[in-house]
């Protein structure tokens, strides 16, 4: 958790420092589920990487001719059952952007980018007694391609439908695909830009 808020921390740095030349930056929150083609296997207990409400939160900077960057944290909300052992995904992507405006109240987003997934298994014991860790990882590597319809509700605020979908490399270790797709809303601000 520590380098994902160091992370976490560093983006956020780089964002706040592009920001002064930047048209436009705007954070969001939402939710949504993951979806995962196949079923659970019962003699090996694989299972898909699906269902389940899932908590996110993005942030991006728009350039001028609308090209720009952002960056994508989704986690499972609360925890799953992985046969019987209690798990939680967590995707983190960067992004480049093309956000062209379709409207007054509309703007299109595509994205496209790279990142990891980090997935958690829950233990009923600690792992190291200074830190007490009472969780394994398992990390992987993803791509990711995604779009979002943007629909401004009021002034700056507006809301966003939107799908992304995963390969993640190495994801049937533990799931039984590489294909994730998300799909949710989220909604968000916009600082600066038009109008």
């Amino acid at each position: 958790m520590r380098k994902l808020t160091l992370l976490a921390v560093i983006c956020g740095l780089f964002f706040l420092a592009s920001f002064a030349q930047a048209q436009q930056g705007d954070a969001m929150f939402g939710f949504g589920t993951l979806m995962s083609p196949g079923s659970c296997n019962a003699d090996t207990g694989v299972c898909p990487e699906k269902g389940g409400l899932y908590t996110n939160f993005s942030a991006d900077v728009i350039f001028h001719k609308r090209i720009g960057f952002g960056f994508d944290t989704i986690w499972k909300t609360t925890q799953g059952s992985y046969d019987g052992q209690p798990f939680r995904p967590i995707l983190l992507d960067f992004n480049g952007m093309y956000s062209p405006r379709l409207g007054k109240k509309l703007a299109l987003d595509l994205m496209g980018g790279v990142g990891l997934q980090s997935t958690r298994f829950y233990l009923p014991y600690c792992t190291n007694e200074f830190t007490c860790n009472n969780f394994t990882s398992s990390h992987h590597f993803l791509i990711d391609v995604g779009g979002g319809l943007r629909y401004y509700v009021w002034h700056h605020a507006f809301i966003r439908p939107e799908v992304h979908y995963y390969n993640i490399l190495n994801n049937t270790n533990e799931f039984n695909s590489n294909s994730v797709i998300h799909v949710g809303a989220s909604i968000g601000y916009t600082i600066g830009g038009p109008d």
